[in-house]
């Protein structure tokens, strides 16, 4: 006999490790989700990266070198200001956990900006 759960999403009993799709409301995609998804996009990520060494420019800050799970982080956010989504200032790379922070504002975009206008300011 297979362990049961009930369902957060309809009440309903299911299996353990069943997913319910009942009333699930579809995501609407974003003019952001679209522009992620573009060769465009994936060179720019790409060309970030490289200028940031594929480290994490955060944890590089903290005497840290990591280099795992890296992605690209829009510092002022692409809903805030589409105009600014390739801009290499506004660009920088991080860890997973560093990325989740900024998006959380734990890390601050003023601390994040001062990391990428060191390579500007040379």
């Amino acid at each position: 006999m297979a362990i049961k759960k009930i369902c957060p999403r309809c009440g309903g009993i299911h299996e353990l490790g069943k997913s319910c799709y009942k009333n699930a409301l579809p995501k609407k995609e974003t003019a952001a989700d679209r522009f992620r998804q573009t060769a465009k996009w994936k060179r720019k990520a790409e060309d970030i990266k490289a200028r940031d060494c594929y480290l994490c420019q955060y944890c590089k800050e903290h005497g840290r070198y990591e280099y795992r799970n890296l992605s690209v982080h829009h510092i002022t956010p692409i809903a805030e200001d589409f105009d600014r989504r390739l801009d290499d200032e506004n660009l920088v790379t991080l860890c997973d956990l560093h990325h989740k922070q900024a998006e959380s504002g734990e890390i601050t975009k003023k601390e994040l900006y001062e990391i990428v206008w060191r390579y500007y300011d040379k």
